[in-house]
C-alpha cells in the first residue's frame, strides 16, 4: 500500500499541512524539519499525487473563496491577501463570485465539492441559509470572512463593524457636524455600522432620522443615483458616511454634479480603505481594517478545522481604524461646538 501524506506527518510528528508546505516548497519551516521530511519522503518512496488523493477522499490543499460581489473593490483586497498567505501553506485557491444569487451560491459550493475542496471561506454576503446550514451540520471545514451570523454555530474572523460606525460618527460629530447622512448597502455589515451611527447620534444627545439614510446597490451609477436624492433634501446633510468606499464615492460623484465643494460643504467618509481612496480627487476619508492579519488569521482557523486539530468555534473581532484624507473637514463657518 502506497504511503500518504498522513502517513509522512506521523511520522514526522508535525501535521499534514506542514508536509504539504515541505512538498510545495512553501511557507517557513526550518531546515531541519524539512530535511526530517523529506528523508522520510525518501525512505518510504512517497509521490505526491493531488489527484489520486482527492479521488480516495483525502484533502487536496485546495480551497474555495465565495465572494458576492465584484463590483466592490474591497473583495479583490480580500482575494489578493487570502490568496497570498494560502499559498505560503501551501493550498491552492479557487475564486468564485456569486452576483448575491442564492441560486449560483448554490451552484458553486456543489461544483467546489465535486471538485474536493477541503475547506470554503465564504466572504461577507451569503444569503443561501438553506446551503450554509448543510454545510454546518456536516462540519465541512467553513470560516465566513468579513461576516458574522450570531445565530449559527460558525467560525467567522471579523472587523467591529459597530464599532467602526461609531467612530466615524463621533469623529463627524467632532467636526460640528448634526445633519449626518448614511449611504447603506442589503448587508449585515451596513447593518452593524448604522446601529453604530445611531448609538454615536444618542450619545450626543442627536435625534435621529430615516430620512437621512439612503440605501443602494453597490455600484458608483446607483451609488450616484441615491447619493443624489440625499444631496437634493430639503435639509441636506453636510457629511455622509458612505457604508463602503464604492458608496462615498459615487456620493462624492453626485455631490460634484450639483456643485457641492466637497469638503467645505460637505463632508464624506467610506469605508473599507480600498485603493478608490486615493485614486479620487479629493482624496477620501475612510475606515481601515486590519485586512492581512484577517486573511491570516481566517486562513489558520480553516486549516485547523481542516487537519481536525482545533474543535473550538471561534468569533475573531478584529478594530477599525480612522484614515483621515482631504474629504472631511469641519463644519464650513463653524468652530464645530
Amino acid at each position: 500500500m502506497k504511503p500518504t501524506i498522513y502517513d509522512i506527518a506521523r511520522e514526522a510528528g508535525v501535521s499534514a499541512t506542514t508536509v504539504s508546505k515541505v512538498i510545495n516548497n512553501k511557507g517557513r519551516i526550518s531546515e531541519k524539519t524539512k530535511a526530517k521530511i523529506m528523508k522520510i519522503m525518501e525512505d518510504l518512496h512517497y509521490q505526491p499525487n493531488v489527484l489520486a488523493s482527492a479521488m480516495k477522499g483525502k484533502n487536496t490543499f485546495t480551497i474555495g473563496i465565495i465572494i458576492p460581489d465584484m463590483n466592490n473593490p474591497v473583495y479583490s483586497e480580500y482575494l489578493k491577501l487570502i490568496e497570498a498567505y494560502g499559498r505560503e501553506l501551501g493550498f491552492s485557491i479557487l475564486i468564485c463570485n456569486t452576483n448575491n444569487d442564492p441560486e449560483k451560491e448554490e451552484e458553486q459550493v456543489t461544483l467546489f465539492r465535486q471538485r474536493q475542496v477541503d475547506g470554503f471561506i465564504i466572504a461577507s454576503k451569503f444569503k443561501n441559509d438553506e446551503v450554509l446550514k448543510e454545510l454546518i451540520n456536516e462540519n465541512f471545514p467553513l470560516v465566513l470572512f468579513a461576516l458574522e451570523r450570531p445565530e449559527l454555530s460558525i467560525d467567522c474572523v471579523t472587523i467591529d463593524d459597530f464599532l467602526g460606525g461609531y467612530k466615524v460618527t463621533e469623529y463627524l460629530l467632532s467636526l460640528g457636524h448634526r445633519q449626518i447622512g448614511v449611504m447603506t448597502e442589503d448587508a449585515v455589515s451596513s447593518l452593524e455600522r448604522v446601529k453604530g451611527y445611531k448609538r454615536a447620534l444618542s450619545n450626543a444627545d442627536i435625534e435621529y432620522s430615516e430620512k437621512l439614510i439612503y440605501q443602494s446597490e453597490t455600484t458608483i451609477e446607483r451609488a450616484v443615483e441615491q447619493a443624489g436624492k440625499l444631496l437634493d433634501n430639503q435639509d441636506r446633510p453636510t457629511a455622509i458616511f458612505g457604508c463602503n468606499d464604492v458608496l462615498a464615492v459615487g456620493t462624492i460623484m453626485a455631490a460634484k454634479q450639483r456643485g457641492i465643494k466637497i469638503p467645505n460643504e460637505l463632508s464624506v467618509i467610506g469605508f473599507d480603505n480600498t485603493f478608490m481612496c486615493k485614486i479620487v480627487e479629493p482624496q477620501l476619508s475612510s475606515v481601515a481594517a486590519p485586512l492581512g492579519e484577517m486573511g491570516r488569521k481566517a486562513m489558520d482557523l480553516l486549516i485547523s478545522k481542516i487537519d481536525k486539530t482545533n474543535k473550538l468555534k471561534q468569533r475573531i473581532k478584529m478594530l477599525p481604524d480612522l484614515v483621515i484624507r482631504e474629504t472631511t473637514a469641519r463644519v464650513y463657518g463653524k468652530e464645530g461646538q
